[in-house]
């Protein structure tokens, strides 16, 4: 193996990075099985000159989770460094054992995403085994050319019926830190939920003036909309722009959104850096880079820790209302519903309006009943009038 050459993947409870070689040499030994919970500061595998001993004490430090390593037959000797997957230079058919073909966590996210069959792939990893590069070349040809020769003939399994009546499947690191984090949230934090009803009509209207404008050049949607005003407002009520600390509370001048993103195993939420100080279009850019990248679990630490207060938008499922829970250190966050048309009386006379509805989830440790109230006052003078955000 070559230095730079991609050698594991280690899943955190957050993210997926690949473990790169940091030296030339042969992978000597595996230290650590696939897919189990490796601490920080342990050895994983070595590397080293071939027929080299392995001293097990003069291992590095791996800063990991969780591997995800192949079921490889290394020989024995060995130098140390850590590592977890060798390339096998001759890719073979993708094997299928007990039903299961053999690919990487990556590998089986990309083949989700796009909608491809790994079992009608040619695996370029150790054993056979798809990787993220074997999905890449296959969504950028034909389909029919991603199908080795010997699989074109072979009809898919027929589904049966088990007679099992429950599975266990083991938390995963995402879902271990949700619950870590719900517990110490909702237990401790003296919850209190604030909910008030917007006029969405003038927001519509901005919205497809500016998207006319725009043209080819991007869409603005009502998300960024929300994400901007939630951004403003908090710049005029620093009292909610605030983290619960031990002995203190520690309001902050910049105002750094956290956006909550659904993934496949949970929950992440990206942060915005700034975001009272960014237009409307940086905005939207920023979320949806953010947005893509956190289902690819592909963000960086810094891009997920440090919000200073968070929105959850569930909107797009129909949610008419909800109520969030606090991401602590944060004293709060707002709660999005679905934009519907309602009855209202207008001017004497009932009209259907594009309603919203929000709710502030506020810790009372930090957030009164009024300090909350006057913030989605603002919040909602904003989004009513949209030309308020330029005061």
């Amino acid at each position: 193996m070559k230095t730079g050459e991609t050698l594991a993947e280690v899943e955190t409870d957050k993210a997926v990075m690949e473990l790169v070689a940091r030296a030339d040499g042969q992978l000597l030994q595996i230290a650590a099985a696939e897919g189990s919970t490796v601490p920080v500061g342990n050895v994983v595998a070595y590397i080293g000159a071939p027929g080299e001993k392995i001293d097990a004490s003069a291992a590095a430090p791996q800063p990991s989770a969780v591997s995800r390593q192949p079921s490889v037959n290394p020989p024995p000797s060995a130098g140390p460094q850590p590592s977890a997957v060798s390339r096998q230079p001759v890719p073979v058919a993708a094997p299928i054992e007990s039903g299961r073909v053999r690919a990487s966590p990556l590998a089986r996210r990309i083949a989700k995403d796009s909608g491809l069959d790994l079992r009608l792939l040619t695996g370029s990893g150790p054993g056979g085994r798809v990787v993220k590069k074997d999905l890449e070349e296959a969504v950028a040809r034909p389909a029919t050319a991603a199908m080795p020769a010997v699989l074109r003939s072979v009809p898919l399994p027929t589904p049966h019926v088990t007679t099992v009546p429950y599975e266990d499947v083991p938390l995963t690191q995402i879902r271990k830190t949700i619950a870590k984090r719900l517990s110490a949230s909702l237990g401790p934090i003296p919850h209190f939920f604030l909910t008030t009803e917007v006029d969405m009509e003038r927001a519509a209207e901005a919205r497809a003036a500016l998207n006319a404008q725009l043209g080819d050049r991007g869409k603005i949607g009502f998300n960024d909309i929300i994400l901007q005003a939630v951004a403003l407002a908090l710049a005029k009520h620093r009292a909610c722009n605030a983290w619960f600390q031990d002995d203190h509370i520690r309001y902050w001048n910049d105002v750094h959104l956290g956006m909550a993103v659904a993934v496949e195993d949970g929950l992440i939420t990206p942060v915005i850096r700034n975001a009272d100080l960014k237009s409307l279009t940086q905005i939207g850019a920023e979320a949806r880079e953010l947005a893509q990248r956190a289902r690819a679990r592909r963000l960086k630490p810094e891009e997920y820790t440090g919000a200073t207060f968070s929105v959850s938008n569930l909107g797009m499922y129909d949610i008419d209302q909800f109520t969030a829970v606090i991401n602590p250190p944060e004293a709060g966050i707002v709660a999005i519903g679905t934009i519907t048309e309602r009855p209202v009386v207008v001017g004497g006379q009932v009209a259907p309006r594009k309603r919203l509805r929000l709710t502030m989830s506020c810790d009372h440790r930090v957030i009164d009943g009024a300090t909350g109230a006057t913030f989605l006052q603002t919040l909602r003078q904003m989004l009513e009038n949209p030309l308020a955000m330029l005061l």
